[in-house]
């Protein structure tokens, strides 16, 4: 496997290679990360990997500086799960002096993680939008754990034209149900405890339904109990359409539950796609 850090030098190794897909990704790689890289090697003639911890997409510079990085870690899981080329580019590769230039999406962009953290899809439309146009693929490879950043993603290379087929595989959950996120490892043991209860939350509101219960307002309660039980700090539960993320007041067809919390200093989101 390959570590390139310039556009120019991706772009003459993915020259007349075939069949190209690609995994972005911020790095501190985990089971969900390893099942993409495996998933675009089953399909692909090259794998590439993306590796940036993307400035833009981050609210606050702590949250930015406490990131977890492993680069040599993680180039090693890549090599092993089938990875051609891990393209690691500098900061300044991406955003050079006198960038000016932001993608946005609205209306999907706006809500839930938008709201909560202002100009977030603003980054990862842009950092998204870049690495289509450096690394061409013909296929990207996202898990659902971030659904909004999906829509908002699929939306982009819809209206922009971009020729590249985006791929969802399912989120990757430990035993207990939480669902692999790089920023699990800023749980402690007894915070990892409490943190199932995102997923607990979210079955509970997928039995309710299944139960007769249709009304958002009452899945939505349901949910953000098992939360607060669990000494988790509610930032929101919602009960949105699985195309606009617009709220739903009841669930008559297939909707996506989605919440996101603070178990300690660990803010965490996830959700579940439910349906009558």
């Amino acid at each position: 496997m390959r570590v390139i850090r310039d556009v120019g030098t991706l772009r003459t190794a993915l020259a007349d290679g075939g069949r190209t897909g690609l995994v972005p990704t911020m790095g501190a790689f985990h089971e969900g990360h390893l099942s993409l890289i495996r998933a675009a090697r089953a399909a692909c003639d090259l794998v590439v990997v993306w590796l940036f911890v993307n400035p833009t997409q981050f609210n606050e510079a702590a949250d930015l500086a406490n990131y977890p990085r492993d680069e040599e870690r993680d180039a090693a899981l890549a090599a092993a799960s089938g990875a051609d080329i891990l393209f690691a580019p500098t900061v300044e590769q991406v955003y050079p002096a006198g960038f000016a230039t932001t993608v946005t999406v609205a209306g999907l962009g706006e809500t839930l993680e938008g709201a909560h953290r202002p100009g977030h899809f603003a980054g990862v439309a842009t950092v998204v939008a870049k690495m289509l146009n450096m690394a061409g693929p013909d296929v990207a490879y996202f898990g659902a754990k971030d659904a909004q950043q999906v829509a908002v993603v699929r939306r982009m290379v819809r209206d922009l034209d971009i020729p590249t087929r985006i791929e969802v595989l399912p989120t990757v959950r430990d035993a207990d149900g939480l669902a692999l996120s790089s920023r699990n490892v800023r749980l402690d043991a007894e915070e990892r405890g409490r943190a199932t209860a995102l997923y607990r939350g979210l079955c509970a509101g997928r039995a309710a339904l299944a139960a007769g219960e249709h009304d958002a307002a009452a899945l939505t309660k349901l949910v953000e109990e098992t939360l607060v039980r669990a000494g988790a700090v509610v930032e929101y539960v919602a009960v949105v359409d699985l195309d606009t993320f617009e709220p739903v007041a009841r669930v008559e067809r297939p909707a996506l539950v989605a919440v996101a919390g603070w178990v300690g200093a660990t803010r965490l989101i996830d959700n579940l796609e439910v349906a009558p």
